[in-house]
């Protein structure tokens, strides 16, 4: 069990990105790197089942909106849909081959199809032209890798991961790309020229930050954006088993066995990377803290709500089992009791994120903090939204930017769900049920943002001279037009939960996508 000393209750989010902590600056000349993000898949823009749209991730949108765009750099994953395996792919590629609904004559072939997909993707990763590395002495500005944790950004180097790449198996059933959090990391992390192959992500920040260019400025970046920690917790709900970290939890061969990392371990590997983050040369750094992992689409909550004014519901299950169909005999699945304690370390998480931003304000340093998680909360449809009772006296409704309230419907954290080639229902979640949509990322950029500007980040337009009026506002409409599952669903959408249940069933697609081995 996780060990709580908070109060009952849910956590009250921190509103003041400063914490109550005033910090008197005086800067000189302009950093070199204006914007460094260091994280996990959120970060670098992960969306239903692989990594693939990295131009759309949250930090490359601040950066189009800071008008540095064009300087920001972030690694490419092209190749069949992107790492590990991307389930919008997946879909179209079924619906292109049997339309809106795969008939029960059809299963079988429909599964060859699909199994003959993941085998290229397999290959292209594992064996063919995705084994190759593209080599830059550049180091990335988005240095976030799906999967890690807190540990993994401490550790895990380029050539540390392509030390853990196992020789690939051709297996005939479960095809999803082996390795393929380090595969990523290859393309995240520097390896040319052969020394940089040692530095972490902490490391590789540290460097952008001794590279100043002679405007007077101590720090060579700007703004860094750390957020850390999901990972941490996550895999309680993307395997539904909750297993509490003991001794190895901060050893990388160890580490895996745990789904959640009990607060005290949580502290002490946090304390550590806070550590090295205040070595890195940049001027504003903003911590996110840790979404309620369980408010996730993929796991949902199913024979109502344990009791009147509850958060929770009796059971969390896999979002394609029905109230009527669920059995918790054999239905994977975790109780109300087990989804609380995980959102209450994760508040214990939060405090100790809150704590070290305090901390490092007092010490003269302009730290920031971003209260992602009470954005998820404010955004939650099911545990809050849609039940009053349950809403705790600080929650307010999040106001959605207009022109996403102008789509039909807007959209909420509700399963991704269509009809007739038309989305019906969630919008702010991908398909996999974890990572957002393209808008939904776009809702973060637009709360970085305005932390941004609170810390005095000057934004430009496009022409990288033209300063912008404030408020900076997210151009959603862009966004709009490059969200496929917004704009243009697959059109077996209104059977979507159906078919990932079915290839769930067959490959053990969700929990081979969300290994961090």
């Amino acid at each position: 069990m996780a060990d709580s000393v908070r109060p009952q209750g849910p956590r009250v989010p921190e509103t003041d990105p400063k914490v109550g902590v005033g910090v008197t600056s005086d800067w000189q000349g302009k950093p070199k790197h204006r914007l460094v993000a260091i994280g996990d898949s959120l970060t670098q823009g992960f969306q239903s089942g692989a990594i693939f749209n990295t131009g759309l991730s949250y930090p490359a949108i601040v950066a189009y909106e800071m008008g540095c765009v064009e300087q920001f750099r972030y690694p490419l994953y092209e190749g069949f849909g992107g790492l590990p395996l991307n389930i919008e792919l997946l879909l179209r590629d079924l619906h292109a081959r049997y339309g809106r609904a795969v008939d029960w004559w059809e299963t079988p072939l429909a599964l060859f199809r699909a199994r003959t997909l993941m085998d290229r993707v397999e290959d292209h990763w594992e064996r063919g032209p995705g084994l190759s590395v593209p080599p830059t002495t550049a180091i990335m500005h988005n240095l976030a890798v799906f999967g890690w944790d807190l540990r993994d950004a401490l550790s895990k180097s380029a050539n540390e991961c392509r030390n853990r790449i196992d020789a690939p198996k051709d297996d005939l059933i479960k095809q999803v790309v082996q390795n393929a959090g380090e595969r990523a990391a290859l393309r995240a992390l520097p390896t040319q020229p052969p020394e940089a192959g040692a530095l972490t992500q902490l490391g590789s920040a540290a460097r952008l930050g001794e590279e100043t260019d002679g405007t007077g400025s101590e720090h060579g970046i700007e703004t860094l954006i750390v957020f850390l920690g999901a990972n941490n917790a996550l895999q309680a709900v993307t395997e539904l088993s909750v297993v509490w970290s003991e001794d190895g939890y901060d050893d990388l061969s160890r580490k895996g066995a745990f789904t959640v990392w009990r607060a005290q371990h949580f502290k002490a590997e946090l304390s550590r990377v806070a550590a090295e983050v205040s070595g890195i040369k940049a001027r504003h750094v903003i911590w996110c803290t840790v979404p309620h992992v369980t408010i996730a689409p993929i796991a949902r909550g199913v024979r109502g709500k344990a009791a009147p004014g509850s958060r929770y519901f009796s059971y969390y299950t896999r979002p394609w089992i029905s109230d009527k169909d669920f059995d918790p005999r054999q239905d994977p699945h975790i109780t109300s009791g087990q989804a609380r304690q995980i959102d209450e370390v994760i508040d214990e998480y939060n405090d100790a994120i809150t704590a070290e931003v305090r901390s490092a304000r007092q010490a003269g340093k302009d730290w920031y903090l971003l209260e992602t998680c009470g954005l998820l909360d404010r955004l939650a449809s099911r545990r809050y939204a849609e039940d009053p009772e349950a809403r705790p006296p600080w929650w307010r409704p999040y106001e959605l930017p207009p022109a996403l309230q102008a789509l039909t419907p807007p959209p909420n954290s509700h399963f991704l769900a269509g009809k007739n080639e038309r989305r019906t229902d969630g919008g702010l979640f991908s398909l996999d049920g974890v990572h957002p949509t393209t808008v939904g990322y776009g809702i973060l950029a637009q709360e970085l943002i305005s932390v941004m500007e609170l810390a005095g980040v000057q934004f430009l337009r496009p022409d990288g001279r033209t300063p912008r009026k404030s408020p900076v506002l997210v151009d959603f409409d862009r966004l709009i037009r490059n969200d496929t599952l917004i704009n243009r669903p697959p059109g077996n959408l209104d059977s979507t939960l159906k078919v990932i249940g079915w290839a769930d069933e067959v490959t053990g697609l969700f929990r081979r996508v969300f290994s961090r081995s």
